[in-house]
Protein backbone atom coordinates (compact mmCIF):
# COMPACT_ATOMS: atom_id res chain seq x y z
CA UNK A 1 0.00 0.00 0.00
CA UNK A 2 1.26 3.19 -1.15
CA UNK A 3 2.29 5.52 2.15
CA UNK A 4 0.32 8.28 1.11
CA UNK A 5 -2.65 6.24 2.09
CA UNK A 6 -1.22 4.94 5.38
CA UNK A 7 -1.71 7.30 8.71
CA UNK A 8 1.73 7.15 9.58
CA UNK A 9 4.03 9.34 11.42
CA UNK A 10 8.05 9.46 11.82
CA UNK A 11 7.44 12.37 14.35
CA UNK A 12 7.56 11.87 18.70
CA UNK A 13 4.22 12.54 19.42
CA UNK A 14 4.70 14.49 22.41
CA UNK A 15 1.05 14.99 23.63
CA UNK A 16 0.39 11.19 23.77
CA UNK A 17 -0.01 11.45 27.45
CA UNK A 18 1.64 10.76 30.43
CA UNK A 19 3.28 7.30 30.96
CA UNK A 20 0.83 6.44 33.62
CA UNK A 21 3.64 6.71 36.77
CA UNK A 22 4.45 10.03 36.35
CA UNK A 23 2.99 12.14 38.49
CA UNK A 24 3.31 16.35 37.89
CA UNK A 25 4.88 18.06 41.29
CA UNK A 26 3.11 21.02 43.05
CA UNK A 27 4.58 24.39 41.41
CA UNK A 28 7.29 25.72 43.46
CA UNK A 29 8.16 22.75 45.33
CA UNK A 30 11.27 20.74 45.20
CA UNK A 31 11.93 16.79 43.87
CA UNK A 32 12.42 15.30 47.67
CA UNK A 33 13.10 11.33 46.50
CA UNK A 34 14.59 8.88 49.13
CA UNK A 35 18.30 7.53 48.03
CA UNK A 36 16.89 4.09 47.31
CA UNK A 37 13.90 6.12 44.75
CA UNK A 38 16.88 7.65 43.25
CA UNK A 39 18.94 5.03 42.54
CA UNK A 40 15.63 2.85 41.50
CA UNK A 41 15.53 5.79 38.56
CA UNK A 42 19.14 6.00 37.92
CA UNK A 43 18.84 1.99 37.22
CA UNK A 44 16.10 2.50 34.83
CA UNK A 45 17.69 5.21 32.79
CA UNK A 46 21.20 3.41 32.73
CA UNK A 47 18.89 -0.16 31.73
CA UNK A 48 16.78 1.79 28.98
CA UNK A 49 19.90 3.30 27.53
CA UNK A 50 22.58 0.65 27.72
CA UNK A 51 20.63 -2.14 27.10
CA UNK A 52 16.75 -1.90 26.17
CA UNK A 53 17.13 1.21 23.33
CA UNK A 54 20.02 -0.49 21.23
CA UNK A 55 17.98 -3.74 21.50
CA UNK A 56 14.86 -1.80 19.98
CA UNK A 57 16.90 -0.22 17.29
CA UNK A 58 18.54 -3.40 16.16
CA UNK A 59 15.24 -4.95 15.39
CA UNK A 60 14.14 -1.61 13.97
CA UNK A 61 17.34 -1.36 11.54
CA UNK A 62 16.56 -5.02 10.50
CA UNK A 63 12.77 -4.67 9.99
CA UNK A 64 13.75 -1.62 8.04
CA UNK A 65 15.65 -3.34 5.75
CA UNK A 66 13.10 -6.38 4.81
CA UNK A 67 11.51 -3.59 2.44
CA UNK A 68 7.83 -1.88 2.98
CA UNK A 69 7.90 -0.53 6.23
CA UNK A 70 3.90 0.20 5.77
CA UNK A 71 2.58 -3.78 6.64
CA UNK A 72 4.97 -4.32 8.53
CA UNK A 73 4.40 -5.02 12.47
CA UNK A 74 8.02 -5.22 13.90
CA UNK A 75 8.99 -1.97 11.90
CA UNK A 76 5.96 -0.30 13.29
CA UNK A 77 6.02 -1.74 16.84
CA UNK A 78 9.57 -0.89 16.88
CA UNK A 79 9.27 2.51 15.98
CA UNK A 80 6.42 3.19 18.67
CA UNK A 81 7.93 1.49 21.72
CA UNK A 82 11.15 3.37 20.99
CA UNK A 83 9.46 6.33 21.20
CA UNK A 84 7.92 5.13 24.33
CA UNK A 85 11.67 4.41 25.45
CA UNK A 86 13.04 8.04 24.37
CA UNK A 87 9.93 9.45 25.93
CA UNK A 88 10.95 7.60 29.54
CA UNK A 89 14.24 8.43 28.82
CA UNK A 90 13.85 12.15 28.67
CA UNK A 91 11.57 12.32 31.70
CA UNK A 92 13.50 10.09 34.05
CA UNK A 93 16.96 12.46 33.38
CA UNK A 94 14.50 15.68 33.84
CA UNK A 95 13.56 14.46 37.37
CA UNK A 96 16.69 13.12 38.34
CA UNK A 97 18.31 16.54 37.62
CA UNK A 98 16.25 18.31 39.72
CA UNK A 99 15.70 15.63 42.43
CA UNK A 100 16.58 16.60 46.17
CA UNK A 101 18.16 13.10 47.41
CA UNK A 102 17.06 12.27 51.52
CA UNK A 103 18.63 9.56 53.22
CA UNK A 104 16.24 8.75 55.52
CA UNK A 105 18.75 6.72 57.74
CA UNK A 106 20.56 10.47 58.41
CA UNK A 107 17.18 11.77 60.01
CA UNK A 108 18.44 13.41 63.32
CA UNK A 109 14.48 13.44 64.86
CA UNK A 110 13.68 10.26 64.37
CA UNK A 111 10.76 10.28 66.93
CA UNK A 112 8.93 12.58 64.30
CA UNK A 113 7.79 11.52 60.78
CA UNK A 114 9.53 12.53 57.46
CA UNK A 115 10.43 11.73 54.15
CA UNK A 116 11.77 8.10 54.67
CA UNK A 117 9.97 7.26 57.83
CA UNK A 118 7.91 4.53 57.90
CA UNK A 119 4.79 4.86 60.22
CA UNK A 120 1.81 2.57 61.63
CA UNK A 121 -1.39 4.47 62.63
CA UNK A 122 -4.74 3.42 63.59
CA UNK A 123 -7.97 5.21 61.87
CA UNK A 124 -11.01 6.15 63.76
CA UNK A 125 -12.18 2.78 62.21
CA UNK A 126 -9.72 1.12 64.33
CA UNK A 127 -7.94 -0.31 61.35
CA UNK A 128 -4.41 -0.38 61.28
CA UNK A 129 -2.08 0.67 58.51
CA UNK A 130 1.38 1.29 57.49
CA UNK A 131 2.98 3.21 54.92
CA UNK A 132 6.37 4.40 54.23
CA UNK A 133 6.52 8.24 53.18
CA UNK A 134 8.60 8.43 49.74
CA UNK A 135 9.16 11.04 47.29
CA UNK A 136 6.53 11.39 44.06
CA UNK A 137 8.35 9.18 41.71
CA UNK A 138 8.71 6.18 43.98
CA UNK A 139 4.81 6.16 45.42
CA UNK A 140 3.65 2.50 45.05
CA UNK A 141 0.41 3.19 47.37
CA UNK A 142 -0.84 -0.67 46.98
CA UNK A 143 2.59 -1.46 48.42
CA UNK A 144 2.31 0.65 51.30
CA UNK A 145 4.74 3.47 49.83
CA UNK A 146 2.94 6.93 49.93
CA UNK A 147 4.10 9.82 48.02
CA UNK A 148 5.03 13.09 50.80
CA UNK A 149 1.98 15.42 49.29
CA UNK A 150 -0.11 12.58 49.57
CA UNK A 151 -2.91 14.01 52.17
CA UNK A 152 -2.06 11.17 54.79
CA UNK A 153 1.51 11.84 54.61
CA UNK A 154 0.77 15.02 55.00
CA UNK A 155 -1.41 14.17 57.96
CA UNK A 156 1.71 12.63 59.21
CA UNK A 157 4.50 14.15 58.49
CA UNK A 158 5.78 16.49 61.95
CA UNK A 159 3.77 14.16 63.88
CA UNK A 160 5.14 11.71 66.99
CA UNK A 161 4.46 8.36 68.65
CA UNK A 162 0.86 9.07 70.15
CA UNK A 163 0.09 11.97 68.40
CA UNK A 164 -3.50 12.75 66.74
CA UNK A 165 -3.26 14.23 63.39
CA UNK A 166 -6.67 14.89 61.65
CA UNK A 167 -7.29 13.80 57.75
CA UNK A 168 -9.55 15.23 55.90
CA UNK A 169 -11.38 13.29 53.44
CA UNK A 170 -14.47 12.98 51.08
CA UNK A 171 -16.40 11.91 54.51
CA UNK A 172 -15.26 14.23 56.41
CA UNK A 173 -12.76 14.54 58.73
CA UNK A 174 -10.51 11.45 59.98
CA UNK A 175 -8.85 11.39 63.10
CA UNK A 176 -5.42 9.09 62.89
CA UNK A 177 -3.39 8.37 65.42
CA UNK A 178 0.76 7.66 65.62
CA UNK A 179 1.43 4.51 66.86
CA UNK A 180 4.95 3.79 65.53
CA UNK A 181 7.76 5.19 63.26
CA UNK A 182 10.50 3.65 61.77
CA UNK A 183 13.33 4.63 60.05
CA UNK A 184 15.89 2.57 57.97
CA UNK A 185 19.40 1.78 59.41
CA UNK A 186 22.12 1.91 57.15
Amino acid sequence: MNKAFVKESDQDDEDDGIEGTEVALPSGTKNYITKYGYAALREELVHLVNTERPDVVQIVSWAAANGDRSENGDYLYGKKRLREIDRRIRFLTKRLEIAEVVDPSTQPNKDQVFLGATAVYIDKAGEEHTVTIVGVDEAEPLQGKISWISPVARALIKGREGDTVSLRTPSGMDELEILEINYPDE
